[in-house]
Protein backbone atom coordinates (compact mmCIF):
# COMPACT_ATOMS: atom_id res chain seq x y z
CA UNK A 1 0.00 0.00 0.00
CA UNK A 2 1.32 3.44 -0.87
CA UNK A 3 0.64 6.11 1.77
CA UNK A 4 1.20 9.70 0.73
CA UNK A 5 0.18 13.34 0.98
CA UNK A 6 -1.73 14.87 -1.90
CA UNK A 7 -2.45 18.41 -3.08
CA UNK A 8 -5.74 20.26 -2.67
CA UNK A 9 -7.80 20.48 -5.90
CA UNK A 10 -5.60 17.97 -7.73
CA UNK A 11 -7.08 15.00 -9.63
CA UNK A 12 -6.13 12.87 -6.59
CA UNK A 13 -8.05 15.29 -4.37
CA UNK A 14 -11.15 14.83 -6.54
CA UNK A 15 -10.79 11.06 -6.12
CA UNK A 16 -10.39 11.52 -2.36
CA UNK A 17 -13.57 13.62 -2.19
CA UNK A 18 -15.44 10.92 -4.14
CA UNK A 19 -14.31 8.28 -1.62
CA UNK A 20 -15.26 10.48 1.34
CA UNK A 21 -18.66 11.10 -0.24
CA UNK A 22 -19.42 7.42 -0.93
CA UNK A 23 -18.27 6.18 2.51
CA UNK A 24 -19.15 9.06 4.86
CA UNK A 25 -21.82 11.29 3.31
CA UNK A 26 -23.96 9.35 0.85
CA UNK A 27 -25.11 6.72 3.41
CA UNK A 28 -26.44 9.59 5.56
CA UNK A 29 -28.11 11.37 2.65
CA UNK A 30 -25.61 14.24 2.86
CA UNK A 31 -23.57 16.06 0.22
CA UNK A 32 -20.47 18.25 0.34
CA UNK A 33 -21.02 21.97 0.02
CA UNK A 34 -18.42 24.33 -1.43
CA UNK A 35 -17.87 25.58 2.13
CA UNK A 36 -17.20 22.01 3.35
CA UNK A 37 -14.52 21.51 0.71
CA UNK A 38 -12.95 24.95 1.24
CA UNK A 39 -12.08 23.75 4.77
CA UNK A 40 -9.61 21.31 3.17
CA UNK A 41 -7.54 23.99 1.44
CA UNK A 42 -4.88 24.47 4.14
CA UNK A 43 -5.02 20.97 5.62
CA UNK A 44 -2.84 17.92 5.19
CA UNK A 45 -4.55 15.46 2.85
CA UNK A 46 -3.44 11.86 3.38
CA UNK A 47 -4.33 8.93 1.14
CA UNK A 48 -3.69 5.21 0.77
CA UNK A 49 -3.39 3.95 -2.81
CA UNK A 50 -3.34 0.49 -4.31
CA UNK A 51 0.23 -0.04 -5.56
CA UNK A 52 -0.34 -0.81 -9.26
CA UNK A 53 -3.52 1.10 -10.08
CA UNK A 54 -2.82 4.13 -7.85
CA UNK A 55 -6.52 3.96 -6.95
CA UNK A 56 -7.25 5.75 -3.67
CA UNK A 57 -8.79 3.28 -1.21
CA UNK A 58 -8.34 5.19 2.04
CA UNK A 59 -8.01 8.78 3.18
CA UNK A 60 -8.05 11.18 6.09
CA UNK A 61 -7.34 14.83 6.79
CA UNK A 62 -5.20 16.51 9.43
CA UNK A 63 -6.33 20.01 10.38
CA UNK A 64 -3.95 21.98 12.63
CA UNK A 65 -5.87 23.37 15.63
CA UNK A 66 -2.88 24.98 17.34
CA UNK A 67 0.88 24.45 17.56
CA UNK A 68 0.45 21.26 19.62
CA UNK A 69 -2.71 19.63 18.26
CA UNK A 70 -4.13 18.47 14.95
CA UNK A 71 -7.63 17.22 14.29
CA UNK A 72 -8.02 13.99 12.36
CA UNK A 73 -11.14 14.15 10.24
CA UNK A 74 -12.87 12.53 7.28
CA UNK A 75 -11.22 9.11 7.76
CA UNK A 76 -12.66 6.82 5.09
CA UNK A 77 -11.74 3.35 3.84
CA UNK A 78 -13.25 1.85 0.69
CA UNK A 79 -15.74 -0.88 1.71
CA UNK A 80 -13.83 -3.66 -0.06
CA UNK A 81 -10.70 -2.75 1.94
CA UNK A 82 -12.36 -2.51 5.36
CA UNK A 83 -11.28 -5.07 7.96
CA UNK A 84 -7.89 -5.66 6.29
CA UNK A 85 -5.71 -3.40 8.44
CA UNK A 86 -5.70 -0.42 6.08
CA UNK A 87 -7.37 1.85 8.63
CA UNK A 88 -4.63 1.06 11.14
CA UNK A 89 -1.93 1.74 8.53
CA UNK A 90 -3.49 5.05 7.54
CA UNK A 91 -3.94 6.07 11.17
CA UNK A 92 -0.27 5.30 11.88
CA UNK A 93 0.74 7.35 8.84
CA UNK A 94 -1.38 10.26 10.12
CA UNK A 95 0.18 9.99 13.58
CA UNK A 96 3.71 9.88 12.13
CA UNK A 97 2.93 12.88 9.90
CA UNK A 98 1.63 14.83 12.90
CA UNK A 99 4.73 13.92 14.96
CA UNK A 100 7.04 14.95 12.10
CA UNK A 101 5.39 18.38 12.24
CA UNK A 102 6.02 18.56 16.00
CA UNK A 103 2.39 18.11 17.04
CA UNK A 104 1.86 16.36 20.38
CA UNK A 105 -1.83 15.48 20.20
CA UNK A 106 -4.40 14.17 17.74
CA UNK A 107 -8.01 15.10 18.44
CA UNK A 108 -11.00 13.71 16.56
CA UNK A 109 -14.76 13.30 16.46
CA UNK A 110 -15.33 9.55 16.23
CA UNK A 111 -18.59 8.12 15.03
CA UNK A 112 -19.93 5.86 17.77
CA UNK A 113 -19.44 2.81 15.52
CA UNK A 114 -15.71 3.70 15.17
CA UNK A 115 -14.93 4.32 18.86
CA UNK A 116 -13.59 0.78 19.46
CA UNK A 117 -11.20 1.13 16.50
CA UNK A 118 -9.71 4.30 17.97
CA UNK A 119 -9.62 2.86 21.50
CA UNK A 120 -7.59 -0.06 20.12
CA UNK A 121 -5.05 2.55 18.97
CA UNK A 122 -4.87 4.26 22.38
CA UNK A 123 -7.29 7.11 21.81
CA UNK A 124 -9.38 8.07 24.84
CA UNK A 125 -12.91 9.45 24.98
CA UNK A 126 -13.06 13.05 26.17
CA UNK A 127 -16.55 14.03 27.26
CA UNK A 128 -20.08 12.89 26.56
CA UNK A 129 -21.68 11.57 23.41
CA UNK A 130 -22.94 14.25 21.02
CA UNK A 131 -24.70 14.32 17.67
CA UNK A 132 -22.95 15.42 14.48
CA UNK A 133 -24.28 14.93 10.94
CA UNK A 134 -27.29 13.30 12.57
CA UNK A 135 -25.43 10.41 14.24
CA UNK A 136 -23.76 9.81 17.64
CA UNK A 137 -20.10 10.84 18.03
CA UNK A 138 -17.49 11.12 20.76
CA UNK A 139 -14.54 13.48 21.08
CA UNK A 140 -11.35 11.44 21.34
CA UNK A 141 -7.73 12.36 21.98
CA UNK A 142 -4.31 10.73 21.79
CA UNK A 143 -1.00 12.05 23.04
CA UNK A 144 1.73 11.26 20.53
CA UNK A 145 5.02 9.90 21.83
Amino acid sequence: MELKLITYQSPEYDEMVALRYSVLREPLGLVFTKEDLLKDENDLLLVACLPKSERIVGCCILTPLNEHTVQLRQMAIAPFMQGKGLGAQLLQFAENTAKDLQHRYIYLHARKIAVDFYKKHNYTIEGDQFTEVGIPHFEMLKQLN
